[in-house]
């Protein structure tokens, strides 16, 4: 089941029966299955369809360890690094290993863990058509019955707005929290369904126009950069498509960057998140500062969303901008 983005937790008449709001998480979306036959006893499914259980050797043992046959369970896979923080980055490596020694490499340096949000079957009897409400009292009963504890992690949910948007301020700080997601009290579940929201922590803050897609009388999208330690321009993201107004903004103030000067001359800049499609790019003098809203998943530095232009900074100079951090 998926989610509608918004910009703000909404009333409480908003879904079916009144609200739940759940963590959102910036890890990979996973189904985990126990199976009734021995010969599976465990699978690990992504968004996509793939199979990835082998990647992940101590959820393997752990579902062995803990869980019942017949279960499927809906959540979040995160992974932690050496500092014990949330890291995309690793999980992506992690994800996408093979070798059976790099595999065991990984998961010694990067140990996964799994956020249960939803219960879709439990001994071997679906429960999907079940309201939200029904499936969460079967889920926290199912970690209280047998104990459970990590690499399975049972998502926090809340009823009261107050709270999730306590959430959205304060545990969106960290890495890997994204923002929340509401759900209907009476809700059933529905695969591929878009009747959840969703909606992400956003802030404020500067980077240094490099490149747009587009002309100049009429740039689409803005790519951007920051600066780092040694004095290089580091991409660290791309804009939604430019509204009319912030074209009226920046097209007095955007020029063509001198040939061979610019520091981006050569690169390339991927259309998307995960995707081989890059962006037909015009380098531009990286002499212009946007401020840009954007939310907070970021891998090395690099925002993993486009951003929003909200305006163009003609009254900040380049060394306020904040230093690349990877």
């Amino acid at each position: 089941m998926l989610a509608l983005a918004r910009e703000s937790i909404p009333g409480s008449g908003a879904l079916p029966g009144g609200l739940a709001i759940d963590l959102k998480w910036d890890g990979y979306r996973a189904l985990a299955f126990t199976s009734l036959r021995s010969e599976t006893p465990f699978l690990l499914q992504t968004r996509g369809g793939s199979l990835i259980q082998d990647r992940f050797p101590e959820l393997i043992a752990a579902a062995d360890a803990q869980l019942p046959p017949g279960l499927v369970l809906d959540g979040e896979l995160l992974v932690l690094n050496g500092a014990g923080v949330m890291d995309f980055g690793a999980l992506q490596r992690r994800a996408a290993a093979s070798a059976p020694r790099t595999v065991r490499t990984l998961a010694q340096a990067y140990p996964a863990y799994y956020v249960a949000f939803d219960v879709l079957q439990v001994d071997g009897h679906r429960v999907m058509a079940e309201p939200w409400e029904r499936r969460r009292a079967l889920l926290e009963g199912l970690f209280a019955d047998r104990a459970l504890s990590p690499p399975w992690t049972l998502c926090p949910s809340t009823r009261d707005p107050a709270v999730a948007r306590e959430w959205l301020e304060t545990w969106t700080r960290a890495p890997g929290v994204e923002g929340v997601v509401v759900k209907g009290l009476a809700q059933p579940y529905r695969p591929g369904a878009r009747r959840w929201l969703k909606v992400r922590a956003r802030q404020t803050t500067e980077a240094v126009i490099g490149a747009i897609t587009g002309t100049l009388s009429r740039p689409r999208i803005l790519v951007l950069g920051r600066y780092d330690a040694e004095g290089r321009l580091r991409y660290v993201g791309k804009t939604t498509e430019v509204s009319p107004a912030g074209v009226r903004d920046l097209v007095d103030h955007l020029t063509t960057a001198a040939g061979g000067a610019h520091p981006w001359e050569g690169a390339r800049f991927s259309s998307g998140w995960g995707t081989s499609d890059v962006l037909d790019t015009t380098l531009v003098a990286p002499d212009q500062v946007a401020e840009v809203s954007v939310d907070t998943a970021q891998d090395r530095g690099v925002w993993r969303h486009p951003v929003r232009l909200v305006r163009l900074r003609l009254d900040m100079p380049l060394e306020d901008v904040q230093s690349f951090r990877a």
